[in-house]
């Protein structure tokens, strides 16, 4: 067994309990970067069935047009022909949701069983948006739509016409998602290079103090940055200029000079790269890789630069370097690994038996189902808003679990307040309500990677506005229905996490730390060889800045269960330090040229 996976005394150690954070529960974030566009996307796309309804006097259909507009809120972070794909599956998924919730709602008369199968819904949301990896909003916006579904009076006449309304709200979706590709067609590359060199930036400014911080994070964003443009078709002349580009941030990974201390290499470099798995490994000598010393100031000043003008440009900027020099360059770009698997594949493998997305499954199936069964019992209106809430508080671990349910109803408070308050405002008509909707809309998502409680504070009053739409209750049952709702998803939600444990948390460590030494061993053959740079050097960086960034996501899990056995702290940070050390020798052996001042 790989070094770093064997388990010492420190495994061994009984599971203890972690205590929940409340501080860092209400701190406030800085926005994301591109949190208008989401935003936007999901009003237009909201905007548009929503004109058509009040037109024809018809906005008790609200819910069957917006289960495919929110579908807008989407892949925002792909190249315009991966989010193509990738719309077109959500929109699909979204629909068979909504046609397993409608079937249910016409076929079943029991609440309580109607409760289950939403809940066990929920469970399967999560678990397909964890497994694809789909990103922000993630599964909430499924179990939203199929949840308030299955209590929706149905008959079977209606579901043609209904899951029509939700592939047209699906349709309009897609078109507004994909309308920026006629303004900046390399919109969503640029956006991610120009991370990835502002991450290089703030690297290079922690070298120029001394210290060591950043890291990780920049190994996440020039890793992350290569996977988008691996979804580009390759020999595009746009991503070329792209990839060169994230060449020269990734050479930050080279700094700081203490990681360079064994940087070095004997003999001319072989005619070919290594086999990666095999062969001699020849033993350290003392020729220092040739090259000026690069300034941190000024590195970290043209990075920032560079990023500045991919973000707000619409030319590329270049590097500065001569035709030689870019000539060089070219033998250091990258091509996807040929293992990279694509498709169905890893998403299957990410569920199979063993998984530690099935715990956190459990929990969301149990959390719901408990928490609609005793709003039931409440005699609630609504239990779908328990089912919902107890949803959106599965995270990856207990304490950002947590964090969600104390943020959750501090959120559902004020936005009952807000709604309360605004309730003259609302009784104006309809076209008021549709105009709140789309304020709400934008509110929630320029609030929400700030906190989601701040953001919840815009989501209420939209969740109460939708179910306004359909059946017109009074307002002070309404807002009870919620507040009681709430509580009741928050409080039993919490329990299932506290019940229902992710022991596979740490097993998760183990296999990521035997991903790491391999990768580290590889990548450090090709150090030691004096690989000349080529495809199978990137192929190399690749899988090793992958299974670093791995590593660290499978500790931060681990580290946030409350109940666990001791995590393998020592070989974690023996791990990362070998590994961010060799990535740094090979990116050094592979970094461009300083361009001239």
């Amino acid at each position: 067994m790989p070094k770093h996976a064997r388990r010492g005394p420190e495994g061994a150690r009984p599971p203890r309990i972690r205590p929940l954070p409340v501080r860092t529960t209400f701190t406030l974030r800085r926005p994301a970067d591109i949190w208008h566009k989401p935003a936007l996307s999901a009003a237009v796309a909201i905007a548009v069935p929503d004109a058509a309804l009040l037109a024809l006097g018809r906005m008790d259909l609200v819910l069957y047009t917006s289960a495919g507009a929110m579908c807008a809120l989407y892949a925002h972070g792909l190249p315009y022909a991966a989010r193509a794909r990738t719309l077109v599956w959500v929109v699909l998924g979204m629909v068979a949701s909504l046609a397993a919730a409608l079937l249910g709602a016409s076929l079943i008369t029991s609440p309580a069983l109607l409760v289950l199968l939403a809940s066990v819904l929920a469970a399967v949301h999560k678990m397909a948006c964890d497994a694809t990896r789909i990103g922000p909003p993630g599964n909430l916006i499924f179990t939203f739509i199929a949840a308030s579904a299955f209590f929706v009076p149905q008959h079977l006449g209606q579901l043609p016409l209904h899951l029509a309304l939700a592939l047209g709200g699906g349709a309009v979706a897609w078109a507004v998602g994909m309308a920026p590709v006629l303004l900046r067609p390399r919109g969503p590359e640029r956006i991610a290079v120009a991370r990835a060199l502002e991450a290089a930036a703030a690297l290079w400014r922690a070298e120029q103090r001394g210290s060591l911080p950043g890291r990780r994070a920049t190994a996440a964003a020039v890793n992350a940055a290569w996977h988008t443009l691996f979804l580009v078709r390759s020999g595009d002349e746009e991503r070329a200029a792209l990839e060169r580009l994230l060449v020269h941030a990734e050479s930050a990974l080279a700094a700081p000079a203490a990681f360079l201390a064994q940087d070095r290499a004997a003999g001319p470099p072989p005619d070919r790269a290594p086999d990666l798995m095999t062969g001699p490994v020849p033993g350290p000598v003392t020729h220092p890789v040739p090259g000026p010393a690069p300034d941190p100031g000024r590195e970290a000043q043209r990075c920032a630069d560079l990023a500045r003008v991919l973000r707000r440009g619409r030319s590329l900027p270049t590097v500065g370097l001569t035709p030689a020099e870019d000539r060089a360059l070219a033998l250091r770009l990258r091509l996807p690994p040929p293992d990279r698997a694509h498709g169905i594949r890893p998403v299957l493998a990410r569920l199979r038996p063993g998984s530690p997305l099935l715990p956190i499954g459990a929990r969301v199936a149990a959390g719901c189902a408990l928490a609609g069964w005793a709003s039931l019992a409440a005699g609630v209106g609504h239990p779908y808003w328990a089912v919902v809430t107890a949803a959106s508080l599965f995270q990856a671990n207990i304490t950002l679990s947590w964090q969600r349910a104390v943020q959750r109803l501090i959120g559902n408070v004020l936005g009952l307040a807000l709604y309360f308050g605004l309730l003259p405002l609302i009784h104006t008509g309809r076209l008021a309500m549709v105009l709140l909707a789309l304020a709400f809309q934008l509110g929630a998502e320029a609030f929400m990677t700030r906190n989601y409680w701040l953001g919840s504070v815009c989501v209420t009053p939209m969740a109460l506005l939708l179910t306004e739409f359909g059946t017109a209750m009074p307002a002070r049952t309404l807002i009870a229905d919620r507040a009681l709702d709430t509580l009741t998803g928050a409080v039993l939600g919490l329990l299932c996490c506290l019940l229902v444990t992710n022991r596979r948390a740490t097993d998760r460590i183990d296999a990521a730390l035997v991903r790491v030494t391999a990768a580290e061993a590889a990548a450090r053959r090709l150090v030691e060889l004096r690989a000349v740079p080529d495809h199978t050097t990137g192929w190399a960086r690749d899988r090793l800045a992958l299974a670093l960034v791995e590593l660290r996501e499978a500790v931060d899990v681990a580290a946030g269960e409350w109940w666990q056995r001791a995590l393998p702290t020592g070989p974690v940070t023996s791990a990362e330090q070998d590994g961010h050390r060799t990535l740094a020798l090979l990116v050094r052996r592979t970094a461009p040229p300083v361009p001239a001042a």
